[in-house]
Formats: C-alpha cells, structure tokens, sequence
C-alpha cells in the first residue's frame, strides 16, 4: 500500500468507524442466518477490562491506541443443540491508532505476542489457552497476520480463527469462534478481506 494512501487515513476519525464494519447483509452465506448480538464503540478501558489478565487502560494508551468500533454476530440456535464444528460467533473491528508503527507494534507484540504468551494458562473467564497456531494469509493489501486459537471452558473446547491487518493507522481484525478444536481460516479472511474493502471505501470517501 503506497504512503499516499496511508497518509489518507490521517483524516480518518472515530465517527469513520461504523460505517467500516461488516453490516448483517455483507456477511458470507456460512453466516447469513447470525443475528446481531453486540455492536458499539471500543474505548481503551473496554479493551483493558476484556483483554488477558493485568491489561490496563494506560497500557494500551501507550500502545498508540485511540479507539475502535465492534460489530459482532451470534448463532440463533441454543448452544446446548449446536454439535461440535458449528459456527459460535463472527465479528469484524476496526481500531484507530496514532500513526502506522504503533499498529504493526500491536500486531506483532499484543495480539501474536499476549497469545503466546498465555498458552498453557488461565485467561479469565474460566477459560484456559490450550494453543495459538499461526495462519498463513493471502490477498490483504499491507501486512497481515493470523492465528488460530484453542480454548478450554466449561462448555468445552472452542476454537477462534483470527484475522488482523493493517491500512495506513487502522488495524482492521475479523474472527470466527467455533465449537471444537477447529480452524475457519477461508471464512475469517474472507471477511476480513471484505472488512479491508470497506476500509478502503470510507478512506477514499473522506478525502
């Protein structure tokens, strides 16, 4: 992706965010039976309060974070009727930084690094990391990583598949939690592709 282009998203603000992230109608067909189950803004103490145990809000302010905006689906159907390998929940995110280096920083030290960190331990939540595998990517315009995560909790083994990328000083992240120890790379990065493309979109526009 040029400098040109990553400079243009210097003009990028909060109020950009929504209009990033998947709607209902823009999700693939796996998912078109989701409903909305949790969409809004994400402030650096939301992060801190949900993130692995110890996060701070001023940790993250140091990071380069400044915000972001969550838009996230859920199965219609009692988990107790859902069968091993079903599709749990999908999300895309966007996350607002101060500048390009302080993403690519979160990709690499906060979102591979803090999974790494904590396989073989506790995450809160009553949930426990049992591995956190990385994923190849494909087709992303700038730089991309993904893993694919196995967590025990009470319920049993869920896995998530996560995709984060970068454009300019926005983070964009799309994941897929599923039931058992599974991997839905062809469907995160398909709607993370999809999520760079409405990135994209809004960037142009607010020029």
């Amino acid at each position: 992706m040029s400098q040109a282009f990553d400079n243009l998203t210097e003009r990028i603000g909060r109020e950009d965010l929504p209009a990033m992230v998947l709607d209902k109608e823009e999700l693939p067909q796996e998912l078109k039976g989701f409903a909305l189950s949790k969409e809004g803004p994400l402030e650096n103490e939301t992060m801190a309060e949900h993130g692995f145990p110890g996060s701070t809000t001023g940790e993250i302010v140091a990071t380069g974070r400044t915000t972001g905006y969550l838009r996230e689906f859920a199965n219609t159907f009692e988990i107790e009727n859902l069968g091993d390998g079903t599709n749990l929940m999908a999300a895309t995110v966007v996350h607002l930084f101060e500048d390009r280096g302080a993403v690519s920083r979160w990709m690499k030290d906060r979102f591979v690094g803090e999974f790494q960190r904590y396989v073989g331990r506790e995450m809160g939540r009553q949930q426990y990391l049992i591995a956190a595998d990385p994923v190849e990517l494909a087709g992303f315009s700038d730089e991309s990583v993904g893993l694919r995560t196995l967590q025990a909790t009470d319920a049993g083994p869920v896995s998530s598949t996560i995709v984060d990328f970068r454009v300019g000083r926005l983070l964009g992240v799309a994941y897929v939690v599923a039931i058992g120890d599974v991997e839905r790379k062809q469907l995160a990065q398909q709607l993370g592709l999809d999520l760079e493309q409405n990135i994209l979109k809004v960037v142009l526009g607010a020029v």
